[in-house]
């Protein structure tokens, strides 16, 4: 951490800055509590709403803007059920909770440079002008922890926390909730019981 001047703001250090902060929590970093991320959800709405769906980040740079936007749908991609990622408002989620806890930015800002100089290192481009093939290669490596190598132990780490920033971004929106299924929130006039095919589901005996 040494190479991070202590009254740096995130937005102006380097590259090497930003790996150097990242490599210095062994790559992972902390994911908001449900509370702090419902927060951040509704205030990122909000700031989405008055935008007018052109969304200025706070936080990140327009580069690493598009690295995330592209980033989160490799991880939470459109399906039959739900939207991608960018749909439920993930990276402007992000956006704000890096915002409301700046201790946050470094470390996650600091991966994304990091997996730019590993393409770089790689393909000889950043991760958003790689193709296809290539941004799949990178990902595959790092998204088994078990079986990387461990040269990228780092990068592995910090892409377990991403993901799961990512996910709690993801299920935090109203498209997450409602891809859950989740029921409650909802006035029930009469409790009649579990369902029966719930007690068959799971095996046990429904009680008399």
């Amino acid at each position: 951490m040494s190479d991070v001047p202590r009254d740096a703001s995130p937005s102006a250090l380097s590259r090497r800055q930003l790996i150097a902060a990242m490599a210095a929590t062994a790559g992972a970093f902390m994911v908001p509590r449900p509370a702090e991320a419902a927060m951040a959800m509704r205030t990122a709405m909000l700031r989405a709403g008055a935008a007018g769906g052109s969304y200025a980040p706070k936080v990140f740079t327009d580069h690493e803007w598009a690295t995330v936007r592209l980033l989160v749908d490799y991880l939470i991609p459109r399906d039959d059920v739900s939207g991608a990622a960018t749909d439920a408002l993930v990276p402007e989620f992000m956006d704000t909770m890096l915002d409301l806890e700046p201790e946050m930015s470094t470390p996650t800002r600091g991966g994304l440079a990091w997996l730019d100089s590993e393409c770089q290192r790689r393909f000889s481009v950043n991760f958003v002008d790689c193709a296809e093939v290539q941004r799949r290669q990178v990902l595959d490596d790092l998204a088994w922890p078990q079986r990387a190598r461990p040269a990228l132990a780092a990068g592995v780490a910090w892409f377990s926390s991403f993901r799961d920033f990512t996910a709690t971004g993801f299920f935090t929106s109203e498209m997450g909730v409602k891809d859950l299924g989740y029921q409650g929130n909802t006035a029930l006039p009469e409790w009649t019981g579990c369902p029966e095919a719930n007690y068959q589901r799971l095996g046990v005996t429904k009680p008399l």
